[in-house]
């Protein structure tokens, strides 16, 4: 999951990247970078880290111009190298720059026949960096001297079928603009917005409208699915449906749990529709759990809190904060057993234990993947006091890989592949858990926009909205993924032997 953001401006757009990406900081740590394009100049600055560490005075500095991109990465199948940090750059036709959020599902296709047909050479395993040169192609193809709007769209609508996959895209061209699209099926968000100064209008798009927000623009509407924005050097702008069928399918975690509730995708408020999800889900549990004796609702920080507030609403029941998480945690490089693991965890959450000494609790957490801070987490609850420990899912069992950009482990390390609620129950210790339903999910998001009929919901369904992924697609991402975390794994082991020689 990366974030993403492009500002075309009457004024030096540096500082308004640098504060759109920061508040987009929760979808994406490992990397982050910035273009801007100056008197015809692409001005670039990216590397590792937060984008705090990532800009100091002197790159921004340097980071002149009124049109740029910025961009910050999570990586999913590929490495965490600094030369797979974003935005990427061509200087073939005219000097390209682009940044991507989401995942190619035919990216290994797409390289070959880039080498095949057009003699382009990708460098790293990033299919980012092979989607900025699709597109430099497409647009080689059509465009002459001076891009124009429909040079872009062609280009634009000729990479829809060529490529598939979930993906929100924006890009600058040298000399010319700003292009921003989306994918058919709309799986990744893009927004755009407009504000207004004494030189005339600017225009912004990002993956979360928190982004407009933070930077004084005005959310004009989201980018529809297959749409392509293209925006002037001077500020006009010009857009087109470039796919030829388009439908809405967006990324139902969005909701759940990556975006800020503070944003609104789609027309969805992030916020509301969690409050949603706790309605529903408080309405299953009294439902199904009326005869249980719980004194409390407590939620796992941060991203259940609005679906918990309403879940204790919903039941009569006192809602309170009973862990406290540690925004300061600095990376753990090392953690090689069970016992370090645990550690990890109890750095990033402490319990209150007068919220929980002598009480029968409901946990409530956005979802469960891997189920191991789970079990640790109301380990802690025991330890802190509780009687009775009961845990509550604002999604449902999470059973299939994604494809398309959320980085989620394969399916055997998923709890729920292959386990019922009974099982998935003992293995995290609890005393109760209850899911709530892909209907009742569906229907809480769907209750802030009932133009949206279709969801992205893979991950608890196992349909893939593009109808290309088999097993054997899905075991050669598991390959990739195992040998990228063993390849992390022996950076961070070279990296902490290096401090530990430096320190002898």
């Amino acid at each position: 999951m990366c974030g993403i953001v492009g500002i075309v401006g009457k004024y030096p757009v540096n500082q308004a990247l640098y504060d759109g990406l920061t508040v987009l900081q929760h979808r994406g740590q490992d990397a982050a970078g910035i273009v801007t394009v100056d008197n015809k100049t692409l001005r670039l600055r990216k590397a590792n880290g937060l984008v705090k560490d990532v800009f100091e005075a002197r790159h921004m500095q340097r980071l002149s111009g009124n049109m740029g991109i910025g961009h910050v990465r999570y990586p999913t199948a590929g490495s965490a190298s600094t030369a797979e940090a974003q935005p990427f750059y061509t200087n073939s036709p005219f000097g390209i720059a682009l940044a991507h959020n989401g995942n190619l599902t035919n990216s290994e296709e797409l390289k070959d026949e880039l080498f095949r047909t057009a003699r382009r050479h990708v460098n790293t395993n990033s299919d980012s960096e092979a989607l900025l040169n699709a597109f430099a192609h497409e647009l080689d193809i059509h465009a002459d001297m001076h891009v124009n709007p429909d040079h872009i769209f062609r280009a634009v609508a000729n990479l829809h079928r060529k490529i598939r996959g979930g993906y929100a895209v924006v890009a600058v061209v040298i000399g010319h603009g700003l292009v921003a699209f989306r994918d058919p099926n709309g799986i990744r968000p893009l927004v755009m917005g407009k504000r207004e100064t004494a030189l005339g209008t600017e225009y912004m798009v990002a993956s979360e409208s928190v982004a407009l927000d933070a930077d004084g623009f005005t959310v004009l509407r989201d980018i529809a699915p297959g749409e392509a924005v293209y925006i002037t050097e001077d500020g006009q702008l010009f857009s087109q449906q470039c796919a030829e069928n388009p439908s809405y399918a967006p990324c139902i975690f969005e909701y759940v749990y990556f975006a800020r509730p503070d944003s609104t995708i789609d027309n969805v408020s992030v916020y509301a529709s969690r409050v949603a999800m706790g309605k529903k889900l408080g309405e299953k549990i009294k439902k199904e759990w009326a005869h249980l004796d719980i004194d409390v609702v407590i939620p796992i920080p941060e991203t259940s809190n609005d679906a918990a507030l309403q879940i204790a609403h919903e039941l009569g029941l006192p809602y309170r904060q009973g862990y406290v998480k540690n925004r300061y945690i600095g990376r753990t490089f090392i953690m090689p057993g069970q016992g370090e693991r645990k550690k990890s965890v109890k750095r990033k959450l402490n319990a209150i234990w007068q919220e929980f000494k002598g009480k029968n609790v409901l946990l409530v957490d956005d979802s469960i993947v891997r189920g191991t801070t789970s079990e640790q987490i109301i380990d802690m609850a025991r330890e802190a006091g509780a009687k009775k420990v009961y845990f509550a899912s604002a999604a449902p069992e999470i059973r299939f890989p994604n494809v398309y950009g959320i980085d989620m482990p394969s399916a055997n390390e998923l709890i729920a592949h292959g386990h019922d609620v009974e099982s998935i129950c003992k293995i995290i210790g609890a005393d109760g858990l209850i899911f709530q339903s892909l209907e009742d999910l569906v229907d809480a998001v769907r209750s802030q926009n009932p133009e949206l009929k279709r969801f992205e919901t893979s991950v608890f369904d196992g349909v893939y909205v593009t109808n290309d992924i088999d097993q054997a697609y899905l075991n050669r991402l598991d390959a990739q993924r195992n040998e990228a975390s063993k390849r992390k794994k022996e950076a961070e082991l070279s990296a902490s032997l290096e401090l530990h020689n430096e320190g002898n």
